[in-house]
């Protein structure tokens, strides 16, 4: 047995059954060993930008960690946008990089780099295999770092040698790391802090503690001490629509945010980080909160928020209360679209536990409090801020749910640009996915960050945010990669066309003209 097979049969020992793959020469043996050894679904990406936000997606739904496959140093190059967001939403991935063969290396070809060095920049775990023999072993430390709670990025770099020299050995799965246990001490000074200061404290959650099994924990502890419940801005999944909370998350926009947490002398931190701006802005500071507020973590991102937040519960001894209801599901919006309609919009259509895959960007910011009482669903969101991530991470998340829940894009037109090979792996894999498209003709999001850095844009710098010279016909770009499309122009016409895609099994995009 040649080390490729030790490792796909490594692979599917340990529970990855899913592979992510653009794969090239270096990596012949492994993709020969795909083949020969049954179990792995193997799912083809155009570019690797796509085959990492694909992995990142199917994490958040299906809660494991699948395999991907990249060519060398500049494929992962490739899909290091998409990475970074993975990390930062925490999801679990084990990336399968090639390379030369060792006694090529030392020859500098030309797809010879620094592999190594560029995973360290996006991974919690990097190993490069050396010997067939023990690349099993090497596999199985891989898949248990990247089980590590709540998720974690591995990179295992595969020489070409390591891959086809025989003498492969499947390696024993390796248990995953437990999270780290609750802090005592944190709890009892949560509970001081809320019976002193219920009301003029703040429980930021995070991570897993926005997730359901989280709600009614967080509901009981803020309905007993009158705390605020909001959503980190840049959290990757939230539970959302009845019967889960109706959370807020913290606002994008630097000054909203700092009007928003300006009240609150007190933040505990649930899988969260201190709310900070993505970027800096002249005169403004860098963080959110008010300067004299006292923050104190309950549960770090590497801690399972869960007995927390039922130790803390049990503490304060709040007793168990109904999570409100959100009102009536609302109607379909008319008209032209409005971010507001195209949320109300939505939610009135939406099947049941379907997954929203959200990189609306400047356009979607206010969805929430629209959508509150849509039916059950799962939200995601742009974690890490390299654009590109929200047609992957639906097609991901559509293979992570096993095709069995419909996927609902709702897209930004220049994001989409970065990876819209994603059109074409939804089509090859007859995955339910309806893609909105937003299409305003431009970068609008820039548009409005020129403001708030207070420069002045002339005609080149406003020709470099427009998109509509020559216009992007996504109906055209869609039909090319295998996707049935339409266009809309109003609410009406995009609420038929979803509830017409909803039927099929297959993928359809709409370009909603924004």
């Amino acid at each position: 047995m040649n080390g490729a097979k030790s490792l796909v049969k490594t692979l599917l020992a340990s529970g990855i059954d899913t592979c992510f793959a653009n794969p090239g020469t270096s990596e012949m043996h492994f993709v020969a060993a795909l083949d020969q050894v049954p179990g792995m679904k193997c799912v083809l990406g155009l570019q690797e930008n796509v085959v990492t936000g694909m992995a990142d997606g199917y994490f958040r739904i299906a809660r494991k960690p699948a395999c991907t496959l990249l060519h060398c140093g500049p494929g992962l190059a490739n899909g290091m946008g998409n990475l970074h967001n993975a990390r930062r939403a925490r999801s679990g991935i084990v990336n399968i990089v090639g390379d030369q063969a060792t006694y090529h290396r030392p020859f500098d070809a030309p797809l010879t780099a620094d592999t190594a060095g560029m995973a360290q920049t996006v991974s919690q775990w990097v190993r490069t295999s050396v010997d067939s023999a023990r690349l099993g072993r090497d596999a199985a430390e891989a898949v248990a770092a990247a089980r590590s709670f709540p998720g974690q990025i591995a990179t295992l770099i595969l020489p070409a040698d390591v891959s086809w020299n025989e003498g492969g050995v499947v390696g024993e799965p390796v248990p995953a790391p437990a999270s780290l246990p609750v802090d005592g001490n944190a709890i009892e000074n949560a509970a001081r802090t809320l019976r002193a200061h219920g009301a003029d404290t703040l429980i930021l959650v995070g991570g897993t503690a926005v997730l359901s099994d989280a709600h009614p924990w967080l509901w009981r502890i803020a309905q007993a001490t009158g705390a605020t419940l909001m959503a980190d801005f840049v959290t990757a999944h939230l539970s959302r629509g009845r019967g889960r909370l109706q959370l807020e998350r913290t606002p994008y926009v630097m000054e909203a945010a700092i009007k928003a947490l300006q009240r609150y002398r007190h933040i505990i931190l649930v899988n969260a980080k201190p709310p900070v701006g993505f970027f800096a802005y002249p005169g403004l500071p860098s963080t959110q909160y008010p300067p004299d507020a006292q923050l104190q973590v309950l549960a770090r991102a590497d801690q399972d928020p869960l007995p927390a937040l039922q130790a803390l519960a049990s503490l304060l001894n709040a007793p168990e209360v109904a999570i409100p209801d959100p009102g009536p599901r609302p109607a379909v919006a008319t008209g032209a679209p409005t971010p507001e309609g195209l949320a109300q919009t939505v939610a009135a259509v939406m099947p049941e536990h379907a997954i929203i895959s959200d990189e609306s960007v400047s356009f979607g910011r206010g969805f929430y409090k629209f959508s509150h009482a849509a039916p059950p669903n799962d939200w995601l969101h742009l974690a890490g801020g390299a654009i590109g991530d929200g047609l992957p991470v639906a097609t991901g998340a559509a293979i992570g749910a096993q095709k069995q829940r419909r996927v609902i894009s709702l897209q930004a037109d220049g994001s989409a640009m970065y990876s819209l090979q994603s059109l074409w792996t939804q089509a090859r894999e007859k995955l339910p996915c309806t893609t909105i498209i937003l299409n305003n003709s431009k970068y609008n999001i820039l548009i409005g960050e020129y403001a708030n850095v207070g420069a002045t844009p002339g005609d080149t710098a406003m020709s470099m945010l427009d998109l509509g010279n020559p216009a992007l016909n996504w109906v055209g770009l869609a039909n090319a990669m295998g996707v049935e499309a339409a266009r809309a122009t109003t609410l009406e016409q995009c609420a038929d066309l979803m509830q017409a895609s909803f039927g099929k099994q297959a993928p359809f995009l709409i370009e909603l003209m924004v």
